[in-house]
């Protein structure tokens, strides 16, 4: 006796699921390769890598914004911070293809070790024989203007608010405040100065005198790093009689010879150039190096500073004053 087979229906083809998941795959891993690919592009050319070119080079770093010593996060660090742009300057002073650095600086200052820092990188480059020029924008003040008097030459606008040079302590005392609300901060310290400059309570008459010896020894150490960057053009003394904190217009400055040129930015590039006896048009290397945020959304460091605390090398009326020019 023959079994029957059991009768069994075609099997209708499956979709190609397959082959679509894959292109869909494929497709998205080259869209990101491409956003990627662009983003290190942007940032390679921000931060002044090149694409070719063997001409001679004019490098260009930015001190921006408020100067203070960390900064660096995970979208990138601010553009005033020493963290970010001392390396930056120790790359310049070794490439030899880069025969001249132009510092553009729009600060109003900020942290008094942070612009020493700067400053003291920007000296050895300088020292090496490489021109620096240094580039005012809408205000190099205070520290701003510290880490300008390491140029060679400095160069402001008309209108540029520079000087301030003096140091601030900022200290907030709500005692009286607390009183009112009932809150009692109970302290147990070392010493009698360990807790100077809390604001539960008033500053002692020693605890200013000590840090008016504080201020007074940032203070020379400021005359005394703008009298070797301004070497041959002003004495110790001169800038002494200058240095009471006042800000001054590039042409006040210009006459003061607290700066050496009226220009923009393109007549810095010039002067750096010639110093650099650079014949043409030199190859212009940014060193921009902007956050992820700042590719993709645009500048928003400016927002994201704060003025730090404490020993300043900081001009809050310069500051002040370019934002309502602006």
């Amino acid at each position: 006796m023959n079994s029957q087979q059991p009768y069994s229906q075609p099997t209708p083809p499956k979709p190609k699921r397959r082959w679509i998941w894959g292109c869909g795959i494929l497709g998205c891993l080259g869209l990101i390769a491409l956003v990627v690919l662009m983003l290190v592009v942007v940032a390679a050319l921000s931060s002044g890598g090149e694409f070719g070119g063997l001409g001679e080079k004019v490098a260009v770093i930015r001190v921006q914004g408020v100067i203070s010593s960390g900064g660096m996060g995970l979208f990138g660090g601010t553009a005033g911070s020493s963290e970010r742009l001392v390396p930056l300057i120790r790359r310049v002073g070794r490439d030899r293809r880069i025969k001249a650095l132009v510092l553009r600086v729009d600060s109003p200052g900020g942290s008094a070790a942070a612009s020493q820092e700067i400053f003291d990188e920007l000296m050895k480059v300088r020292r090496q024989g490489k021109p620096i020029v240094a580039s005012m924008g809408d205000v190099a003040a205070s520290g701003g203007y510290y880490v300008a008097c390491a140029a060679d030459h400095i160069v402001a606008n008309g209108s540029t608010l520079t000087g301030s040079i003096g140091v601030i302590y900022s200290h907030t005392e709500l005692s009286e405040l607390f009183k009112k609300i009932g809150w009692r901060q109970e302290v147990i310290k070392s010493g009698t100065l360990k807790d100077m400059g809390s604001p539960s309570r008033p500053l002692t008459d020693e605890e200013r005198k000590v840090l008016k010896g504080v201020i007074d020894d940032i203070y020379d150490q400021f005359i005394t790093a703008v009298s070797e960057g301004r070497k041959g053009k002003l004495t110790k003394e001169q800038i002494r009689r200058l240095a009471d904190g006042r800000v001054y217009t590039g042409r006040q400055a210009l006459k003061l010879k607290l700066v050496d040129e009226l220009g923009n930015y393109r007549a810095a590039i010039e002067v750096a150039a010639r110093k650099a006896e650079i014949e043409g048009e030199p190859q212009i290397v940014d060193f921009r190096r902007p956050g992820l945020l700042s590719i993709l959304f645009g500048d928003m460091e400016e927002s994201a500073l704060h003025v730090p605390r404490h020993l300043l090398l900081y001009s809050p009326e310069a500051d002040a004053l370019a934002r309502e020019m602006r």
